[in-house]
């Protein structure tokens, strides 16, 4: 693994304390990388670009590179001759990488070198602006690194090497030496520090996205020298054991059958990626079997063709469709009930689709009920009030069977009770018929309707909720009494004669002798769910239109 130049100083410097302190076998037990670190007798990330090229198959280019490095640069740039130096250099530059110049120079010129004699070579260098002495410098540490790079084994590549196996070669020596652009040409730099690229560079006009240079130094301004474009994703490869890595949003995604979540990969308090989508069961399966179980098993956001689910997500409606119709959120059992009823049974281990279903066709062999739920585990009570003969599936009205609906959510447009109408038979349809809903919200909706009268009327019919009872009570009496069926009774509603507002009125001047007048009940006040939302549909299915107020509907 890459190791930090001072670290990596220590190690060498230490090797060399213990080879002379006579103690071999502690020398031997430097990790193999900082064994070949401490053959090598340049600078650490010099060395540790050289290592990093044998296995990036680009050792060739990557010495001379690294050579170069290792000695001074040979190219000149007299006071009085700045701008005809630059255009000799341009010849060599490279709009991605300064580092690939040196190694054009390093063609050019052993190309001129096989051609010339050396007093002609010389003149080259003067008028090509190059230095022959540092040339030769160059030449010859590649000379002794080539040398003992073979001493130690390595062998140099055939093939040319590509730009990206060469950077990432020369990336591994200089990772404290990434940049990323911020704002206008300044670039953010490991641990907080901030530089600008040398203006002499060819990069400096194009100014990448990332970039690693080969040094940092503060003349004027802190500058890069010596940089090239990189990819972020080539420093995470790199310094795999360096980098932090932070997880956070884990959520279950139903398309990928598995719990997702997003990786921040950062670098010496660098973003090397931001946002990265991962498998979350990978890094923390115990939370991914979490986050499985509530989101796939107790939502329902699951898709499979195992019986269990179909049974289970069936036994949930109905009883999610009895509190819609007692208008209360007591009945299911909570989400965590829920989930511990999966938890108990599902292993530690599984914490995704796959792993669940292969544990589960397993399972199931031995036990194929193990994943049932009952219908007594799933409710916390039993809602007595919720009947067929108080909340009817179907109305019948002028001989037509109508399906209901409920829904309870305020605020929502289906909130209550829908009928569903043909649009062929809506203008058959009276307002009386629908006024009285269903038996199980007649008293709710007749303490609202008094609570709407004048406060002149009002005040006779106090507490509401006893007259209600009173009321409800008279008109069952009187339908067990009479020949004429009372709208009480679901399977009756055929009748259409009488509205709830008259025949409330009837029994109230029974009961208190206060006469209310028919203007005087404002059933237009009323909380709409306590007004029948109906439905109308085309012979298709399709919905026409919706809405509480059936003359506007007809």
């Amino acid at each position: 693994p890459f190791i930090d130049p001072p670290d990596a100083r220590l190690i060498k410097d230490g090797y060399q304390t213990l080879l002379e302190l006579g103690a071999v076998d502690e020398a031997r037990q430097l990790l193999p990388l900082g064994w070949e670190l401490a053959k090598l007798p340049v600078d650490p990330r010099i060395a540790r670009m050289i290592l990093a090229a044998r296995r990036e198959q680009c050792l060739a280019e990557v010495l001379v590179i690294a050579a170069a490095l290792a000695a001074q640069d040979p190219r000149e740039r007299p006071l009085e001759a700045q701008q005809a130096a630059d255009q000799k250099h341009a010849r060599y530059a490279d709009e991605r990488s300064d580092f690939l110049a040196y190694l054009k120079l390093w063609e050019h010129y052993h190309e001129q070198a096989r051609h010339l004699s050396n007093n002609k070579l010389r003149k080259y260098c003067r008028e090509n602006f190059l230095s022959y002495m540092r040339m030769q410098d160059w030449h010859d540490v590649h000379a002794q690194l080539l040398s003992l790079v073979k001493q130690m084994g390595f062998r140099l590549n055939q093939q040319v090497a590509e730009y990206e196996a060469i950077h990432r070669a020369l990336l591994a020596g200089l990772l404290g030496n990434i940049g990323c652009k911020g704002e206008e040409r300044q670039y953010l730099g490991a641990r907080g520090g901030k530089f600008q690229i040398f203006p002499g560079s060819a990069l400096f006009k194009k100014s990448p996205k990332w970039l690693m240079a080969a040094e940092v130094v503060e003349t004027a301004r802190l500058y890069a020298r010596t940089v090239a474009k990189i990819e972020p994703e080539w420093a995470e490869q790199v310094a795999a054991h360096l980098v932090k890595r932070h997880y956070f949003e884990p959520h279950w995604e139903k398309d990928q059958n598995a719990v997702m979540g997003f990786e921040r990969v950062t670098l010496y308090g660098l973003p090397l990626i931001a946002r990265r989508k991962i498998q979350y069961g990978r890094v923390d399966p115990k939370g991914a079997r979490e986050i499985f179980i509530h989101g796939a098993l107790v939502a329902g956001e699951y898709e499979t063709a195992a019986p269990f689910f179909a049974h289970n997500q069936t036994l949930i409606s109905d009883v999610e469709e009895l509190e819609h119709k007692a208008r209360r959120r007591d009945i299911l059992v909570d989400e965590q009930t829920l989930y511990e009823f999966y938890d108990e049974r599902i292993p530690a281990d599984v914490c995704d689709g796959r792993r669940f279903e292969q544990w589960r066709k397993e399972a199931e062999r031995d036990d194929p009920q193990r994943l049932f739920v009952t219908k007594d585990y799933l409710m916390r009570r039993l809602p007595a009030e919720v009947t067929a003969e108080q909340f009817p599936e179907h109305l019948i009205l002028s001989g037509m069977r109508l399906p209901l609906s409920y829904h309870f959510e305020p605020g929502h447009p289906l909130d209550g009770v829908t009928v569903t109408v043909p649009l062929a038979l809506l203008n058959q349809l009276t307002p009386q018929q629908l006024e009285w809903l269903v038996p199980g919200l007649l008293r709710d909706k007749i303490i609202a309707l008094l609570k709407t009268l004048p406060k002149t009327l009002r005040r006779n019919f106090v507490p509401a909720p006893n007259f209600a009872d009173a009321c409800l009570q008279a008109m069952t009496a009187e339908s067990k009494s009479s020949s004429r069926q009372l709208p009480l009774s679901p399977r009756e509603r055929a009748r259409g004669e009488g509205s709830l507002c008259a025949t409330l009125a009837h029994h109230l001047l029974r009961m208190s002798g206060v006469a209310i007048p028919p203007e005087a009940w404002q059933p237009e006040d009323l909380p709409a769910h306590l007004r029948m939302n109906i439905k109308v549909v085309a012979a298709d299915g399709h919905e026409v239109a919706m809405g509480r107020d059936l003359a506007r509907l007809q």
